[in-house]
C-alpha cells in the first residue's frame, strides 16, 4: 500500500495557535479519516489525547488551512526550478552570461530551456537578439520565454526545428510564439517532464500549498503533460492537482471529460499579456502604437460559455486588457439571455488574471457569478509609478490595475494565485502583495486576501466547505513557525472592531513589508503529511 492510498492516521496537534472561525482563540485540533474531527481550547484535548494514533506538539505553532494556489502550470515551473532561470538577470549581458554557461553544463539536452526574461528591467530595454543568442549556445536549439510566458526569444537552430516559421528576428507572440513553444517542449523526454512536475509539487508543499489549480492547454503544454500530472498526482503524496483545460466550445467540452479536467477553462486566450504588448485594449498602449492581441470576440465567448454551461463545465477564459474583460462580460452576458442568468451564476465561470478592470466591468462579474483568479504578485512585480505597467499604459492607466478592493466590495469572488513560472509559488508573499498594493486604494486586509488564497481557491472550484479549519471540513493544513499574530487592516478606514482582538477575529501573521514572512514546518493533504521541513 502507496503512501498516498494508506488510511490517514488520527492526529491530535496541541500547544498552539489554530486559525479557526470555528474558534478564534482554538490552541489544539483533531484531525481523523482526512478530515478536521475537532477544534478548541488546551484543556479539552486532554480528552482526545488517549484515542488518537499521534501527537504533534506544535510549541507555538500557528496552525491554518493549507493554501490554494488557483493558477498553476506545473511542468513549466519545474523546469524553471531544474533549469535556466533569468528571473533576477540585471541586464542582457548577464543573461547572455547566463546562457553560455548553462549551455556550456547541458551538452547532452536536445533543446536548451530558460524562463524568466525581462528586459523592460533592464538598462537599455532590449531583449537577446537572435544572432546574440545563436552565439551564446554554440548554435544549438535554445527557447527562452519572457517573464509572462507570451513571448519567447529562440535561436536559430530552433527555428529550423519549427515548420512553417522560416527565419524570424525579435521576440515571437502569438502563433509563431505557440509554435515554437510546442517544438522546444516536445524535446523533453517523459523522465525529464515528471522530474519538473514532481520538483514544483515538491516546491508546492514546501510552501504550505496544498492544492493548485494546473492550467494546461494545446498551446501551453500538450495532452500528455495534463495527463501524467493528474496522474503523479494521484499516485504519490503532495498538493491535490486540480485541472483545467483550455479550448474552446464543443471540443473542448470534450476533451476536458476525456483529460480529466474540471472545466474548459484556465488559459483560453481572450488575449496576451502587458509586457509582450499582446494584452487587448481599447486604446493604444503608450509605448506602442497598437491596441494588442484578440483572440476570441463575444460570439466566441458566449458559445464557449453556453456550451460548457449546458454540459455542466465551468467555462474560464484568460482576458488581461480592458477590451478582452470587456470581449468576455458582453460573452458572458449573451449566455445568460439565452440560458438565464441562475444558470450562468451556478456554474461560477473563472476568468483568470482579470487585470484592467472598470467599475462597469467590476458589477458585471458580480451580476454574472464570475469569479476573479487573479495574481497579486502582479503588482508588487509591476506596479508603481516607474513598473513595467506604467511603461506600457502610462501612469493613470496604470494606477487602475488589479482593484481587488473593488472587487471585494462588490461581492466578486476572488481566487489568488502566482501563474508560477511567470512569479514564483509563494503564498505569504501573495497575501503581502494584495495587502500592501501599489495603488492604496486597491489594498484589501490580511485576513481578506489570506481567506482568497484559501478558502477562495476552493470555492473557485465550487466547494464551499472546504478551506477552512472547522469540524468536516477537509484535514487540508500547514504548520508556521511565525511571530506574534495580529490582525491586520490595510489602513484606518476599516472598521475599528475587525483590529479589536476582543472581536475575537483569529490572528494572521505580520505581514508589514520588511519582516520576515512565516516558515512552513509542514504541510498536510487530506490528513496525510506532504512535507515536514528538515530538522522538525
Amino acid at each position: 500500500m502507496s503512501e498516498s492510498t494508506a488510511p490517514p492516521k488520527t492526529v491530535l496537534l496541541r500547544r498552539g495557535e489554530v486559525h479557526s472561525p470555528a474558534d478564534p482563540f482554538a490552541t489544539a485540533m483533531v484531525v481523523e479519516r482526512g478530515q478536521v474531527a475537532w477544534v478548541g481550547s488546551e484543556g479539552a484535548a486532554d480528552a482526545f489525547a488517549d484515542g488518537v494514533d499521534e501527537i504533534v506538539d506544535l510549541d507555538g505553532a500557528l496552525v491554518t488551512p493549507a493554501f490554494t494556489d488557483a493558477h498553476v502550470h506545473t511542468t513549466a515551473t519545474g523546469l524553471a526550478l531544474t533549469g535556466l532561470d533569468l528571473s533576477a538577470a540585471p541586464s542582457l549581458e548577464a543573461a547572455l552570461a547566463l546562457v553560455r554557461d548553462f549551455a556550456a553544463a547541458r551538452p547532452g539536452d536536445r533543446v536548451l530551456l530558460g524562463h524568466g526574461w525581462d528586459a523592460a528591467r533592464w538598462p537599455g530595454g532590449r531583449p537577446p537578439t537572435r544572432v546574440e543568442l545563436d552565439e551564446a549556445t554554440g548554435g544549438r536549439p535554445l527557447y527562452l520565454s519572457r517573464i509572462d510566458v507570451h513571448s519567447a526569444v529562440v535561436t536559430t537552430a530552433l527555428l529550423d526545428l519549427t515548420p512553417g516559421l522560416g527565419t524570424v528576428d525579435g521576440p515571437l507572440t502569438a502563433d509563431a510564439h505557440h509554435a515554437v513553444r510546442a517544438t522546444a517542449l516536445a524535446a523533453i523526454t517523459p523522465a525529464q517532464r515528471t522530474d519538473a512536475q514532481r520538483a514544483a509539487l515538491a516546491r508546492a508543499a514546501s510552501l504550505g500549498i496544498g492544492t493548485v489549480h494546473e492550467c494546461g492547454g494545446p498551446d501551453i503544454s500538450s495532452e500528455d503533460d495534463f495527463t501524467g500530472l493528474l496522474r503523479l498526482a494521484g499516485e504519490e503524496a503532495g498538493p491535490r492537482v486540480v485541472g483545467y483545460w483550455a479550448e474552446p466550445a464543443e471540443k473542448g467540452i470534450v476533451k476536458a471529460r476525456v483529460l480529466g479536467a474540471v472545466g474548459a477553462a484556465g488559459d483560453l486566450f481572450v488575449d496576451g499579456a502587458l509586457g509582450s504588448h499582446t494584452a487587448c485594449l481599447h486604446q493604444p498602449y503608450s509605448d506602442a502604437g497598437h491596441t494588442g492581441t484578440s483572440y476570441l470576440d463575444a460570439a466566441a465567448v458566449a458559445t464557449h460559455v453556453t456550451a460548457c454551461t449546458e454540459a455542466g463545465l465551468q467555462a474560464g477564459f484568460h482576458a488581461i486588457g480592458d477590451a478582452a474583460v470587456t470581449t468576455v462580460v458582453e460573452g458572458v452576458r449573451a449566455a445568460a439571455d439565452k440560458l438565464g442568468l441562475a444558470r450562468i451564476r451556478a456554474a461560477r465561470h473563472r476568468v483568470e488574471h482579470a487585470e484592467m478592470l472598470t467599475p462597469e466591468t467590476i458589477a458585471a462579474f458580480a451580476e454574472l457569478g464570475l469569479t476573479a483568479s487573479v495574481q497579486p504578485a502582479f503588482d508588487a512585480l509591476w506596479g508603481g509609478e516607474d513598473g513595467m505597467y506604467a511603461q506600457r499604459l502610462g501612469a493613470d492607466r496604470a494606477r487602475t490595475l488589479n482593484p481587488f478592493a473593488a472587487l471585494l466590495r462588490a461581492g466578486v469572488p476572488l481566487a489568488f494565485g502566482s501563474d508560477s513560472p511567470v512569479t514564483p509559488l509563494d503564498p505569504w508573499g501573495t497575501v503581502r502583495a494584495a495587502a500592501f498594493h501599489h495603488t492604496p486604494e486597491h489594498r484589501v486586509s490580511v485576513r481578506a486576501a489570506f481567506t482568497a488564497h484559501t478558502r477562495g481557491g476552493w470555492r473557485a472550484v465550487g466547494r464551499d466547505d472546504a478551506g477552512v479549519l472547522v469540524p468536516g471540513a477537509p484535514a487540508d493544513y500547514a504548520v508556521w513557525r511565525t511571530d506574534e499574530l495580529v490582525v491586520q487592516a490595510p489602513d484606518d478606514r476599516v472598521a475599528r472592531w475587525s483590529t479589536d482582538p476582543r472581536s475575537g477575529t483569529p490572528g494572521l501573521p505580520d505581514l508589514t513589508p520588511g519582516r520576515d514572512l512565516p516558515v512552513c514546518l509542514r504541510t498536510v493533504v487530506g490528513g496525510r503529511t506532504v512535507f515536514v521541513r528538515p530538522g522538525e
